[in-house]
């Protein structure tokens, strides 16, 4: 895992009118650098959005409804996992978790169910100065944004 990445599992409680499920709460270890800001994203089936990255801002991702596939890139040169990649498969397809994105870890998503609804919290508010961008295809990252999600076959015969 990117060094500063961390996920966090949540506990679901159904019962017969639906369930309730906490997010995040500022005495969370996962949460430590605390709140900025709230914001919510509604993207389509097919949507990429990559990559973005960030001088000092954390991010904090939660799949409302949808499915998406996140990839990190560590863009960190004096991290212990520079260049690193992992993916995630996020909502209702994928892991019920928060995802935590470390400062300079580039990001990036693809709906693969939509509509998805992505409800994130930063540390810091919005400033066009704290937002990096890197294109989608970029050469030093090297990722397929059209491949599919990964399959794995196991005990086929």
């Amino acid at each position: 895992m990117i060094d500063g990445t961390q996920t966090k599992n949540l506990i679901r409680l159904p019962d017969e009118r639906g369930f309730f499920e906490e997010l995040i709460r500022m005495s969370d270890p996962i949460f430590s650098e605390g709140f900025g800001q709230l914001s919510r994203s509604s993207m389509v089936t097919g949507v990429v959005k990559a990559w973005h990255v960030h001088k000092t801002q954390i991010d904090w991702w939660y799949i409302v409804t949808g499915t998406i596939k996140v990839a990190l890139y560590d863009y960190r040169s004096a991290s212990t996992t520079y260049k690193e990649l992992n993916e995630y498969t996020l909502g209702d397809g994928g892991q019920d978790i928060i995802l935590k994105i470390p400062a300079g870890v580039a990001h990036g998503l693809k709906v693969i169910t939509g509509p998805a609804e992505l409800v994130y919290v930063t540390s810091g508010i919005y400033s066009k100065d704290e937002e990096g961008r890197i294109p989608y295809d970029d050469d030093l990252i090297g990722y397929d944004w059209v491949r599919g999600v990964t399959i794995t076959n196991k005990n086929i015969t």
